[in-house]
């Protein structure tokens, strides 16, 4: 296991951590299934490609931020904070996403990274958020409720979390 010499914090996108993100993101893709060629943009010029992601921009058709979990060189995963929401992701997606790559998977990343997401939707001057998370994602749930995540059913097979932001909810 490598150890980290920075704890890791949530920044906009980063041309310093090319490496570790290019092969996380291709390791992540090809344990889950997924398709690669996404990542051939990056590869060709990572400084085009981060600069696509920095900053507040439309995405799920409400206004969005990107951040990249980073300690030193290494990315650890992304989180996106959706500032508002549309019909569909009121139903299933929520205001925030994200997903830690291997190796860092199983070491707490996603709950201190969630920490940090929810302190940037209090910025935003949200009260209270929404997750979601797959049925069978118990490492995400685990994040969630140790976030003070309240479950609110289930919708398109998606398990709903809120989580209240007021000041006397948990930093």
């Amino acid at each position: 296991m490598i150890r980290l010499a920075e704890s890791p914090r949530l920044v906009l996108p980063t041309v310093e951590v090319r490496t570790s993100y290019l092969v996380g993101e291709q390791v992540d893709c090809l344990l889950e299934g997924r398709p690669t060629e996404w990542l051939d943009a990056a590869s060709a010029d990572f400084a085009e490609f981060v600069a696509a992601r920095r900053g507040v921009l439309p995405r799920w058709g409400v206004p969005s931020t990107l951040f990249w979990y980073v300690s030193g060189e290494y990315y650890l995963g992304t989180l996106v904070v959706r500032h508002e929401l549309t019909a569909d992701l009121a139903e299933a997606g929520g205001h925030i996403g994200y997903h830690v790559v291997p190796p860092w998977r199983g070491q707490g990343h996603a709950t201190r990274m969630l920490t940090a997401g929810l302190a940037e939707c209090r910025r935003l001057g949200l009260d209270r958020v929404l997750l979601t998370c797959e049925t069978d994602n118990e490492r995400s749930r685990r994040a969630i409720l140790s976030n003070g995540g309240v479950a609110d059913g289930r919708r398109r097979g998606e398990d709903r979390f809120w989580i209240e932001l007021g000041s006397d909810a948990a930093a």
